[in-house]
């Protein structure tokens, strides 16, 4: 019989811990579906690690993974991948705002062939006007660097392990799951879904968290950004010879304008585009430091599975 590993990345959701797993487990024993629940504790200050540990000595289904510090969401869907021993894998958040009820549906599109199935959001909830603008420009971006539609996508998705595996075999430090899952190809298909409310807790995603996220995964999946530096120093080019000619036809009709203004405007044009560049350059050097130095992308102290414990 196949078996389904859920895996689900947890930071401070002391909360939904019991109930996620009351409800996951109610719905795939409803459906008849063999599976595991992947809880990945990424660095909680709070209790959500001994929710974990409850939940795991009353439930055999479930295996805990506990990170010696937060590394980020996307290291926790990792190491959850690399944790899942099932012959199809699930990734959705803990809060419940991914509906397990639309996972019998998409392990019947597994069991049809497809090898991806994308979770892709009817409508994003009750999101403030400026976050939805932010989503909308971020996936914008990466629709464009990858050349697959990620408008509405979610880190809700089902990958066989074939997918899986390929995606593990990546030697990359800093990696954009949401994407990554796209890029490796595969048979894929699509369910849609209505983001649920959460049942407890509050999300942990302000809008600029999003913006620095958001930046931080498009320098690591593309270098889209790169080209806006190539873009802009045209531009600037371009300005620079129109204001050379104004200035020329200006001087040899004898209506040169004073230049201290029109200096100081270029002046700080020109410096406000190189500072800008560097910058961006200067962000792609630290990634490339930080792929140099091969350091593991999360630290592992305690795997709890099955009723037994381990250290790592």
């Amino acid at each position: 019989m196949s078996v389904l590993s859920v895996v689900l990345p947890a930071y401070n959701e002391e909360l939904m811990i019991a109930k996620t797993c009351r409800v996951l487990g109610e719905v795939l024993n409803e459906a008849g579906i063999g599976y595991e629940l992947v809880l990945v504790d990424d660095g909680s200050r709070d209790n959500t690690w001994t929710e974990i540990e409850k939940a795991e000595k009353k439930d055999p289904h479930i295996v805990g993974v506990r990170f010696s510090r937060n590394f980020g969401k996307e290291a926790a869907v990792f190491a959850g991948l690399a944790q899942a021993g099932g012959d199809v894998v699930a990734v959705m958040d803990c809060d419940l705002q991914h509906p397990p009820q639309v996972l019998p549906e998409m392990y019947r599109l597994w069991q049809e062939g497809y090898q991806v199935i994308e979770g892709i959001k009817k409508s994003r909830g009750r999101e403030s006007f400026f976050h939805k603008k932010c989503v909308g420009f971020f996936y914008g971006i990466m629709s464009k660097a990858t050349k697959v539609n990620m408008q509405n996508t979610s880190d809700f998705k089902m990958l066989d392990r074939q997918a899986v595996d390929s995606i593990l075999s990546m030697p990359e430090r800093n990696m954009f799951f949401r994407a990554t899952s796209s890029w490796v190809g595969y048979r894929s298909t699509a369910v849609e879904f209505e983001v649920q409310e959460r049942a407890a807790g509050e999300s942990k995603w302000s809008s600029w968290s999003l913006i620095r996220y958001a930046f931080t995964n498009i320098v690591a999946f593309t270098t889209v950004p790169l080209q806006f530096v190539t873009v802009g120093g045209v531009i600037s080019f371009l300005l620079s010879l129109l204001l050379a000619v104004y200035s020329l036809v200006q001087y040899f009709t004898g209506h040169a304008v004073e230049g201290y203004t029109t200096i100081i405007i270029v002046l700080l044009l020109i410096g406000s585009a190189v500072m800008i560049s560097l910058g961006i350059i200067g962000y792609y050097i630290a990634k490339i430091y930080e792929e140099v130095k091969r350091r593991p992308r999360y630290i592992i102290s305690r795997i709890v599975r099955g009723g037994d414990s381990s250290n790592e």
